[in-house]
Formats: C-alpha cells, sequence, structure tokens
C-alpha cells in the first residue's frame, strides 16, 4: 500500500510526469558499467555499483563529475563525459529492463484518461531510444530530457513547460520519481510529488519527503486513486 505522508486531491490530478532512470526502468547495470569502462579508460579505480548508483539524478555531467571525484580540469571532465556519453549510447541496453509492473499502471492511468509524460535528467536522445525500444513512446505525449532546456531538474522550468504544454494547472500536476530531485522539482512548480522506493535514489527521499512513498509501479494506481 503506498504510504501516504500528505493527501493528494487525486479528482483533480490531470497530469502525470514522470522521472526515467529508477522510476520506469532499471538502468542501474547499464549505467555502471560504463561510468566503469569510461573509469578504466582513463586510469582509474572501478567504483562498487551503489557508490556509482547514488550519483544518478542530477544528469549525465553530473554523474560523470562525481565519478571521477570532482576534479578542477574541465576540459577533463567534457572529454570523459563525451567518452561515457558514447559508450552508453551503444551499450544503454545490455541490461536496463523496465520495471514490473509499469506496463499495466501505465495502462490503467491511461485508460482513467491522466495525460502522461516523461522528464528526466538524462540526455534526451538515449531517453527517447529507450521508451521507443521497450514501447514505453506510446503512453506519453512528451519526453523531455536534461538538455532538452537551459536548466536541469530540480529546476522548475522543463515541468512548467509540460504544465503549459498540457493546458493544466501546477496544482492538477503529479511528478512521479525515485529521488530527492524530483520531489524538489515538484515542489518548485507547485506540483505534487510522489516518491518511488523501489528507484535507484531512494535514500534521498529521506532529505525531501514526497507527498506519497510507493513501493512498487502498481501503487501509482492507489497513490492517484484509480481502482
Amino acid at each position: 500500500m503506498p504510504t501516504i505522508l500528505q493527501p493528494i486531491p487525486v479528482a483533480n490530478i490531470r497530469l502525470v510526469v514522470f522521472d526515467l532512470d529508477g522510476t520506469l526502468i532499471d538502468s542501474r547495470i547499464d549505467l555502471c558499467n560504463s561510468i566503469n569502462v569510461m573509469l578504466r579508460n582513463y586510469g582509474c579505480h572501478e567504483l562498487p555499483e551503489h557508490v556509482i548508483a547514488s550519483y544518478i539524478g542530477d544528469g549525465a555531467g553530473m554523474l560523470v563529475r562525481r565519478a571521477l571525484g570532482d576534479p578542477d580540469d574541465e576540459h577533463f571532465v567534457e572529454e570523459a563525459l563525451q567518452f561515457f556519453l558514447d559508450y552508453y549510447r551503444i551499450h544503454k541496453l545490455d541490461f536496463t529492463t523496465v520495471y514490473d509492473g509499469v506496463f499495466p499502471a501505465l495502462d490503467a492511468l491511461r485508460a482513467a484518461e491522466r495525460p502522461m509524460a516523461v522528464l528526466t535528467n538524462k540526455p534526451v536522445n538515449p531517453s527517447r531510444e529507450i521508451c521507443k525500444a521497450f514501447g514505453l513512446s506510446r503512453y506519453f505525449f512528451q519526453n523531455y530530457g536534461g538538455n532538452s532546456f537551459h536548466t536541469k531538474k530540480p529546476d522548475p522550468h522543463g515541468l512548467e513547460t509540460l504544465i503549459h504544454e498540457a493546458g493544466v494547472k501546477p496544482e492538477e500536476t503529479v511528478m512521479i520519481g525515485d529521488s530527492d530531485v524530483d520531489v524538489c522539482t515538484a515542489r518548485n512548480a507547485g506540483a505534487w510529488a510522489v516518491g518511488c522506493l523501489f528507484g535507484l535514489s531512494p535514500h534521498t527521499l529521506e532529505a525531501a519527503p514526497p507527498d506519497i512513498l510507493v513501493h512498487r509501479p502498481q501503487e501509482w494506481l492507489g497513490a492517484l486513486g484509480i481502482a
């Protein structure tokens, strides 16, 4: 059952916006493998999977920077980022899967006529390619990534754009994600937030509690008042 920290007025919700990594898809292994290949390429020690996973959520640039230990050499960081992106572009579907229960939940949300979109800090092209490969694209009227705008989550610009495109109000919108970044994005836009405890960064939800916590994708429906 969902854990309700603050009730959402579910009857008024007209837009559902999803994060991607750790929310719709389990991309942990492919992201971690790609980071470790990048580290090996530059003569750095590999990092444990759980450490790399804790760096995910603020976009590819921050993921690479954290994995490298936040070096001062910006040229090196940019070069390493490009290496990571080039490798990940080829290997992004090696082990990545859609979480169990995502498709039935999305089917139910679509049947309930809840417009849906994706807002991720992952670069937009791999985000759209992954959604297309898994058959997720058909559920979403839009898929924006970390390079779709001049800012990334938790800046509210991307979510505000989706709210405008859907023709709804912030208070009629819910953001679903697995990290404090998603919760803060919702708060900054005046929207509601559902946190996914099954994702890649659930430990960060303690610092920025959402309105509702869920343990599996099927619980999105209960959180949004859909039978």
